[in-house]
């Protein structure tokens, strides 16, 4: 792998043996050269820069980073963070999971209720359905939707989905046709719903259907982020869920864009939809790197977190796992 960098208008061009050099003359201590070239080179120079970049040394008066680093940096310390990182990532996808299909499942059952083929009737959903696409003001929010659920179904190999294109003309119900959706598509049929199944939906987690509206919106981002290997640690959110006056929730009520704040939302989602809780955050969290440069509250937990009602796992199974 080569990395370009400029300098005084000209590219400079780096083989991993160059990137290595360059941040140990900044100040980074580097033991295992044959790691730390390796790692550079499969990884990516900046992928890596991010889980350093709170390690570099601060002019107090601009606030702005220079080109060295604090004592103590280490590439082994990078790469700590890094494993960490890669550890909470398969922790929310695996925690995700199970609450995408319980959502799917809620959305379904109750849209199905009231009509089988509901997605399919623009005027039996709620007003949102009717609203001009941000994305593309000349069709609306429902049409910009069906034609995403259109594609789904046409492209699914599932034989449900081959079965109902060949026998039904393609007219699935909503609760075979949510199974088709990911969790973009579903948070917009929620938001889509009349407005009687959103907050039938949403009381089921004790919130109202804004509430659970901005949460579904998070959480989404939450785990595209996860799933396309973002640094999650460390990381600010651009939106904030809306929370309910749930006192389990206070703990993050003046951190919710920020990684604890997010996490907490797929514990509590996890706590009232009644999935099994594996323990695999709580297992992760206790696992960050011992360091005095990089402090675990730039995840901003509070201190004793691991005792907060919503983080301490409920079986035995999830005592075993982080065992």
């Amino acid at each position: 792998m080569r990395i370009i960098l400029e300098s005084r208008g000209m590219r400079i061009i780096l083989e991993s043996r160059g990137m290595r050099i360059i941040l140990e003359s900044r100040g980074m201590r580097i033991e295992d050269h044959e790691r730390a070239e390796r790692e550079l080179r499969t990884l990516n120079y900046y992928r890596l820069s991010g889980y350093w970049y709170t390690m570099r040394d601060v002019d107090s008066d601009v606030q702005n980073g220079r080109e060295f680093f604090r004592e103590g940096a280490s590439f082994d310390l990078v790469m700590d963070l890094y494993e960490f990182d890669e550890r909470l990532r398969a922790a929310i996808l695996a925690d995700l999971a199970p609450i995408e299909l319980a959502l799917r499942a809620l959305v379904g059952h109750h849209l199905g209720r009231i009509d089988p083929l509901i997605h399919l009737r623009p005027d039996a959903l709620g007003h949102v359905a009717k609203r001009p696409s941000k994305r593309n003001p000349r069709q609306t929010e429902y049409q910009v939707w069906k034609r995403r659920f259109d594609q789904a179904l046409n492209k699914s190999k599932e034989e449900f989905a081959a079965h109902y294109r060949e026998q039904y003309e393609s007219k699935v119900p909503v609760w075979v046709a949510v199974e088709l959706m990911d969790w973009g598509m579903l948070s917009n049929l929620y938001r889509m719903a009349p407005e009687n199944v959103r907050e039938d939906v949403a009381e089921i987690c004790r919130m109202s259907a804004p509430q659970m509206e901005s949460w579904i919106k998070c959480l989404n981002i939450l785990r595209n982020l996860a799933a396309h290997h973002a640094r999650i640690f460390n990381r600010g959110f651009d939106i904030k869920p809306k929370l309910s006056g749930d006192g389990r929730l206070d703990v993050i009520r003046d951190v919710t864009n920020r990684s604890f704040g997010q996490l907490t939302l797929i514990r509590y989602l996890s706590h009232e939809l009644g999935l099994p809780d594996r323990g695999r955050l709580p297992a992760v969290l206790t696992s960050f790197p011992d360091n005095d440069l990089v402090p675990f509250s730039r995840i901003a937990a509070p201190p004793g977190w691991e005792r907060h009602d919503l983080w301490v796992p409920l079986s035995a199974e999830a005592d075993a796992l982080s065992s």
